[in-house]
């Protein structure tokens, strides 16, 4: 046994003198690096057959060794600082987690604090445990002294219970009312030429017949008009003139650039408080449930923020075809007190509201999407009114059933001919081969429903046919790079005199050679 510890020992003692030379050799290295005598000696060795140029040589060299020393140590101090740094950055962040396990089994004891204290209210209310105050709300209360209700006496909800309170009190002023038949007899020409003189005679708002003709031949084609153009022209005016005009003004709701969700146009219920919060909009609109009248809304500087993002829901209920099915849920649940006209939470869209959303078009704002533009029917307003003498015209209450009946009748009396038909075929196919871009039914049937309005306002077909591709389809372009199609408009403003005429589809040509100037 005594032979294997000697045996041992000596086998250990090979590294742990490996281990000793490692050390005493850098402790070595560090004192011979720093032994100053041993500089001076070998100096003073040498020092007289040193002439100026080896002197200088030396200083340098000296100065060398005491960079690359410096350099040393700063290496080490580096590593040692973030060293440092790296430790007490572990040792704040377990402390951090120590805090917030802490703070959590507070949070836990608070939130079982605070449930003992509801049951204590649910008790005090009279409630039992687990029943909601929606259904205490639906058991009719006991009168104090034990009396019923009188029979055909009313009982009033508390205001408390009441979340929508613009909506009932538009329930309890709307109680008795009976829709009116304003007994119209105007038609689609004549209204045109009565609110260009209403608006100039009593406004002061000078508009071009041709201006009018289209904005109320957009009313047929859709329930959204974007009026667009350079600020100053009279945007804005003409939709509240409109307003004016049917004795019904006009909802505006300036678009803010923080506007993301439909909460912006219909408001949102606010759980703490257990109220919904209400817009001017959804009160305008709940109204126009009640009465066949003419409602407008009007989104100004829609495009300040995206109009996809807060209307995207409206542009789908409003494409469905049947108008029963324009519905939108405003709350997930309903209460005893709810609105009249609110079933299930859920709100019908009324089919007599126009939506006129104004846009400038500059650098504050943001580009409007094709998915707008293709359900929308934008009108360009870049230019003043002329003055001119007006007949004054008063304002006059109009029905909306008899408005789109002129529109249905217009469909009838003037729908697009086989010939335009044709030729709008033809251009569809040229657009396709040369510029890649197509449109779909949608804009078929809005163009149909556009024309045969514009007709009826007394206008021409072909100008009305002009005017909405100019509008709806050639804009499509300016996705296009510009520069690579350039000789390719040229030939499309050919096809153009061939297919409709040279005095013909000006606002086309003129549109197509702005993209011109644009490359």
């Amino acid at each position: 046994m005594s032979k294997f510890i000697k045996f041992l020992y000596e086998f250990m003692s090979v590294f742990f003198n490996g281990v000793k030379s490692i050390v005493m050799g850098f402790i070595n290295g560090i004192v011979q690096m720093f032994n100053i005598p041993n500089y001076i000696q070998v100096i003073a060795f040498y020092k007289e057959e040193f002439g100026i140029k080896e002197w200088v040589l030396t200083i340098i060299a000296i100065a060398v060794m005491i960079a690359v020393l410096g350099l040393i140590i700063l290496l080490v101090y580096f590593i040692i600082r973030k060293y440092v740094r790296f430790r007490k950055t572990l040792v704040e962040q377990e402390g951090m987690l120590d805090e917030i396990a802490v703070l959590n089994k507070k949070v836990t004891d608070l939130v079982e604090e605070k449930e003992k204290i509801l049951a204590m209210k649910v008790s005090q209310m009279g409630l039992k445990p687990g029943e909601s105050a929606e259904e205490k709300v639906e058991e009719k209360p006991e009168e104090e002294d034990g009396e019923e209700p009188k029979e055909g006496e009313e009982e009033i909800p508390d205001d408390d219970n009441i979340r929508f309170t613009k909506l009932h009190s538009i329930d309890v002023e709307f109680k008795d009312y009976k829709v009116q038949n304003y007994n119209n007899t105007f038609t689609l020409e004549e209204l045109v030429g009565l609110f260009r003189n209403f608006a100039a005679s009593k406004l002061g708002l000078y508009y071009k017949t041709e201006m009018i003709r289209l904005f109320i031949s957009s009313l047929a084609c859709t329930k959204l008009v974007i009026l667009q153009g350079i600020s100053g022209t009279g945007k804005t005016s003409l939709a509240y003139a409109w307003g004016k005009f049917i004795k019904n003004d006009a909802i505006i709701a300036s678009v803010q650039p923080s506007w993301r969700d439909r909460t912006e146009l219909f408001g949102y219920f606010n759980e703490f408080t257990k109220k919904f919060n209400e817009t001017e909009i959804l009160k305008k609109m709940y109204e126009a449930g009640y009465n066949d009248d003419v409602y407008v809304a009007v989104l100004d500087e829609m495009n300040i923020a995206r109009v996809e993002y807060y209307f995207a829901e409206m542009l789908s209920i409003l494409e469905m075809p049947s108008r029963d099915e324009w519905i939108i849920e405003l709350v997930s649940s309903s209460w005893p007190t709810d609105p009249k006209n609110l079933i299930d939470g859920k709100l019908k869209i009324p089919g007599n509201m126009w939506y006129i959303g104004t846009i400038n078009n500059d650098d504050s704002t943001f580009a409007v999407t094709d998915k707008v533009y293709d359900r929308a029917m934008p009108i360009d307003i870049n230019d003043k009114g002329q003055v001119f003498d007006p007949i004054p015209t008063d304002a006059m209450n109009i029905n909306s059933s008899y408005l789109e009946g002129l529109y249905e009748k217009a469909k009838q009396n003037h729908p697009m001919s086989a010939e335009m038909h044709k030729k709008i075929e033809e251009m569809d196919d040229y657009v396709i081969k040369h510029f890649r871009i197509a449109f779909g039914n949608r804009i078929v049937k809005q163009m149909g429903d556009f024309v045969s309005a514009y007709i009826e306002c007394g206008g021409e077909e072909v100008d009305g046919v002009d005017y909405f591709i100019a509008r709806k389809i050639l804009r499509k372009f300016e996705q296009l790079n510009l520069a690579y199609i350039r000789d390719e408009i040229d030939e499309f403003i050919k096809f153009l005199d061939q297919e409709f005429g040279r005095e013909h589809f000006n606002e086309c040509k003129e549109y197509l050679l702005r993209l011109k100037k644009m490359v």
